[in-house]
């Protein structure tokens, strides 16, 4: 796949450390962004400048986008100079950016007609992972736009992932930040009960630190292939269900806790409820015993 040059377009804070990694291509990087200055540096590391998505697509064969949202990856594809005005067939258009993945599905129809393969294809690692080269990133693509853009992604992301036809990377992204934000919102909810309780904030964020390093955090809990309840002979009933037991014990210790020192725990309460049912194996007898309890 080296013979072709490997376009960029979006040189912010996610696009510039990505596009930097390409600068080692083989064949060359062409680049673009609304901000010259942005592009200056990889014009003096060797890249090449366009003056829009158009002669970015006119130069290579995968292009890359990185921009805000829906509404600028549209215009970056399809506007009067976009990336669609100067695609040859057999070219990949592949957007980072976290876009709707109904969007991501009418963009692929469109390049379809100019036989261009659409790809969206999402990140997770944050500016920590794009600087680093150990971005993931989820792939919706056919087989032959994901065999293109396999070996390009490589040289920034330590994971790619085929996750499906297009719209699936997306929707893969879209369920990981689920779990982020959800968690995001337990810390807020565990940092509430901890303060009430007079604990030292910092000193227990070095603790969850530290032990999701150990642990792999809420990733370690999944590895199922499926989301479906589990039979009693399945081999990951035993764990699940030691997993569940441990989870209810704590959880109904954390909302008693919550009681007594009058803080509402809402998601604890929701989790108590789910945990079992979510990992497969139904509920505990803890679920039982605080609900009779309350």
């Amino acid at each position: 796949m080296n013979e072709a040059a490997v376009g960029y377009i979006g040189l912010g804070n996610m696009g510039a450390p990505m596009a930097k990694r390409l600068l080692e291509w083989p064949a060359g990087l062409v680049v673009h962004d609304t901000r010259p200055e942005a592009a200056e540096k990889f014009v003096a590391a060797g890249a090449k400048l366009a003056s829009n998505p158009r002669e970015v697509a006119e130069n290579s064969e995968v292009v890359s986008v990185t921009v805000l949202n829906d509404e600028q990856v549209r215009e970056v594809i399809t506007g009067d100079d976009g990336i669609l005005a100067g695609a040859k067939p057999g070219t990949v258009v592949a957007v980072h950016s976290t876009i709707s993945d109904v969007t991501a599905t009418e963009l692929a129809e469109l390049c379809s007609k100019q036989g261009v393969e659409f790809v969206d294809a999402p990140v997770s690692g944050g500016a920590p992972g794009a600087n680093q080269g150990k971005l993931a990133v989820m792939v919706g693509a056919t087989d032959a736009a994901f065999a293109k853009v396999r070996e390009p992604f490589g040289y920034w992301a330590e994971l790619v992932v085929h996750a499906g036809p297009v719209g699936a990377g997306t929707q893969m992204k879209l369920a990981r930040n689920l779990l982020h934000f959800v968690s995001f919102t337990a810390v807020s909810e565990a940092q509430r009960l901890a303060e009430a309780a007079g604990i030292d904030l910092v000193e227990l964020g070095k603790v969850v630190r530290h032990t999701d390093a150990i642990t792999g955090g809420a990733g370690a809990i999944m590895l199922r292939d499926t989301a479906a309840p589990l039979p009693e002979g399945d081999n990951w009933f035993p764990i699940f269900s030691h997993v569940r037991d441990l989870g209810e014990k704590d959880l109904a210790l954390a909302l008693d806790l919550g009681q007594r020192f009058d803080v509402e725990l809402p998601l604890a309460a929701l989790a108590l409820e789910n945990l079992g049912p979510g990992l497969g194996v139904g509920r505990g007898d803890h679920t039982t015993t605080t609900e009779e309890n309350s």
